[in-house]
């Protein structure tokens, strides 16, 4: 953590002759605080642009400097929060709860609500904690500055204040190439991938926010077909044959994106995944089923950390990085066996704290999923091989099952899966080594 005196550096007169960098941090503080003075109530907006304008030419040791800044003088006072819990706690009546409110708000709060008055506020803030976040695990003493921004922004974006939107050919092109640069999933492949991504029988739907208009917040790609999907490569075939999506019974959410990285950890995707399930289930009576087709990034990683302990994997463990081990590992073979097994091991048993360790299963159990099957080469993909040896999983959304499914999982952190799945993990070597260790 920079020290105070290093601060102090900034605005002595030594300073109005330093390094440019010390001189584009030096004005925008001294803006942010004139913004927060009663001439920054008067003038409003326009001290808002000046500020933000400063701000955005920050680079490198500059912008580390303000994040520093904002860290250290815009934080709240120690004393008056002390002296105010203190009063609180002497009598806690809501003159003193507020009194106590007021105390504990970072003054940079503030700072932050004046500068969303500017044109283009919100986005520059949503940027400014994208850019907070790549260097927050080297610099932890900027989590007040991230907490302070992730709470205003998670109220800014509440589902109230999105909208959503489907997605076809006639979008306008800017909307259509944002797509194509943020899908995380399933890189699309040009315009001619993207065009079948959204013919008769596929359907994307997102949420935008009126401060960004142009620039989907989350965004869901579906494939409308019969009977529940185990392969993503024919859905992103763009010469698939388009079939006609009123025979369609399914739904498949085959990718699902976040777009904006400054508002990571804000939750976006359970009520798209929802709304976007009962959109369709209107405009298509025949749908039945409402089901993923999700990647297990993490299975790999898991399964080479794994063997590293457990010497009776470690054969499966390589099988994967051998060119010839899909052919080894037809079906029925001990090879694919196993590793199905595994995998569902991984899915149900392996652990973050007290939630599955897999990140896309604890997305879609916490929204009321239920882990359903698994498929067995369903990305043949280079990444797909890379990070789930080809395995990709069904989670399936009924929707009267969904608030039930949410409570057992929030309140007991309950992995809901299909029997199939369960038994699969029980089978597996690991689940067989530790019956034989109790034994």
């Amino acid at each position: 953590m920079r020290s105070p005196a290093f601060i102090k550096r900034l605005f002595t007169p030594a300073a109005k002759t330093g390094s440019r960098a010390d001189r584009h941090t030096r004005r925008t503080v001294s803006l942010c605080h004139a913004l927060l003075s009663e001439r920054g109530e008067a003038s409003g907006a326009a001290l808002a642009r000046e500020a933000l304008a400063a701000y955005r030419m920050l680079a490198g040791p500059a912008l580390s400097a303000f994040f520093d800044v904002l860290a250290e003088e815009f934080s709240p006072d120690p004393q008056a929060v002390g002296e105010a819990a203190d009063a609180y706690r002497q009598d806690p009546s809501p003159a003193k709860l507020i009194r106590l409110q007021q105390a504990v708000e970072a003054p940079r709060q503030e700072l932050f609500r004046r500068l969303n008055l500017a044109s283009g506020g919100t986005p520059a803030l949503v940027e400014m904690r994208r850019r907070l976040l790549r260097e927050l695990k080297a610099q932890p003493h900027w989590a007040g500055i991230d907490a302070d921004l992730a709470h205003l922004l998670a109220s800014w974006f509440n589902r109230g204040f999105l909208s959503l939107q489907r997605i076809d050919w006639r979008t306008p092109a800017l909307v259509l190439e944002k797509l194509m640069q943020y899908e995380a999933v399933h890189e699309i492949q040009g315009w001619r991938d993207l065009r079948r991504r959204l013919a008769a029988d596929r359907r994307c739907f997102a949420f935008f926010h009126p401060a960004l208009p142009d620039e989907p917040i989350i965004f869901i790609e579906v494939a409308l077909t019969k009977g529940m999907s185990g392969q993503v490569q024919p859905l992103l075939d763009p010469d698939s044959p388009v079939i006609d999506p009123a025979g369609a019974n399914a739904a498949i959410f085959y990718s699902i994106t976040n777009c904006q990285e400054g508002l990571r950890g804000i939750s976006f995707g359970n009520f798209l995944i929802k709304q976007v399930a009962e959109d369709l289930g209107r405009e298509f009576p025949r749908l039945k089923t409402f089901a993923t087709l999700s990647p297990i990034p993490g299975f790999r990683e898991w399964l080479a950390e794994t063997a590293a302990t457990h010497a009776e994997l470690a054969e499966l463990a390589g099988a994967p990085a051998e060119t010839n081990w899909i052919e080894r590992a037809g079906p029925g073979t001990r090879t694919q066996t196993e590793l199905m097994r595994l995998c569902a091991y991984y899915l149900q048993q392996a652990k973050h704290g007290n939630e599955p360790a897999d990140a896309v299963a604890r997305f879609h159990l916490g929204n009321g999923a239920r882990m359903e099957r698994l498929n067995w080469l369903a990305d043949s993909s280079k990444a797909g091989m890379a990070r789930s040896a080809g395995l990709m999983v069904n989670y399936v959304y009924r929707l009267k099952d969904v608030e039930r499914n949410h409570e057992a999982y929030a309140n007991k952190h309950l992995v809901v899966a299909s029997p199939g799945l369960s038994l699969l993990a029980r089978e597996s070597l690991l689940a067989r080594l530790k019956v034989k260790r109790k034994g």
